[in-house]
């Protein structure tokens, strides 16, 4: 992303200065990552805790059937983290707060090796609650799909707060069906907007629409970011980050 100034400075007219301005996912103090990771234990929590059934029988006056909703515990449970950079190693840390255990797979780079699992499908047979924030590329598209969730814990919960594209939502749908899955939470889609799916209908899935790193701090701390990265450029200075590392704020400022 980039933005364009108009410097009239012992000009004529206007000259315009285009400035790179990094996404709000890489800024350095931004702390999307922390949201992003608060919204998995949102979703986790949604679902193993059953809130959607528990505050519909209370509604319709259904008191006695209480103990016909299975809640679960989080604290004991194994969490699989798929793709271990800054949000993943975040949720790693929730994870601890909540008592769970964790383990992680990154298909780029090897996460420590007290929480590393050889490959996917290990960490798919050893996790209660698996979730996503790997990149998409072409060779993690859909990398859950319908053998994946063949061999994932029975009755766990699938939480997609990366990328839309990381999940075959029609596998997803035929393991919750089949019981193989007992809830899933996705804040990402593919494509986006979203485009209705029938899994959206289903009771034990909670959605939202990619917003998950958008709380009013976040984005409060990601246009101060992005607004001194503009001034640090414009001072000639070189900025706390930028997306393409071999730009050369001297040369582009020349």
């Amino acid at each position: 992303m980039r933005t364009a100034l108009a410097d009239t400075r012992d000009h004529d007219g206007p000259v315009v200065l285009v400035v790179p301005v990094i996404p709000y996912a890489d800024l350095p103090g931004a702390g999307v990552w922390w949201d992003v990771a608060e919204g998995v234990f949102a979703m986790a929590l949604h679902l193993t805790k059953r809130l959607k059934p528990l505050t519909e029988l209370v509604r319709d006056g259904q008191w006695a059937k209480r103990n016909a909703v299975p809640v679960g515990d989080l604290g004991g449970a194994t969490l699989g983290i798929v793709g271990y950079g800054r949000i993943g190693r975040r949720v790693g840390e929730l994870a601890a707060a909540f008592g769970m255990r964790t383990l992680a797979y990154d298909p780029f780079g090897p996460p420590p090796a007290e929480l590393a699992c050889a490959d996917l499908g290990e960490l798919a047979e050893s996790s209660d609650v698996l979730t996503l924030h790997a990149p998409l590329v072409e060779e993690t598209r859909h990398l859950v799909d319908e053998r994946l969730l063949a061999r994932i814990r029975p009755g766990a919960i699938l939480i997609n707060c990366g990328r839309g594209g990381l999940l075959d939502a029609d596998a997803a749908l035929a393991a919750l069906e089949s019981g193989r899955l007992s809830g899933v939470g996705m804040d990402v889609f593919d494509p986006e907007p979203a485009l209705y799916h029938p899994l959206f209908d289903h009771p034990d899935v909670v959605l939202t629409p990619h917003l998950m790193g958008m709380t009013r701090r976040a984005m409060t701390l990601t246009f101060v970011d992005a607004a001194r990265g503009v001034a640090d450029v414009l001072a000639g200075r070189p900025p706390a980050a930028v997306a393409n590392p071999d730009w050369n704020h001297r040369k582009a400022t020349a």
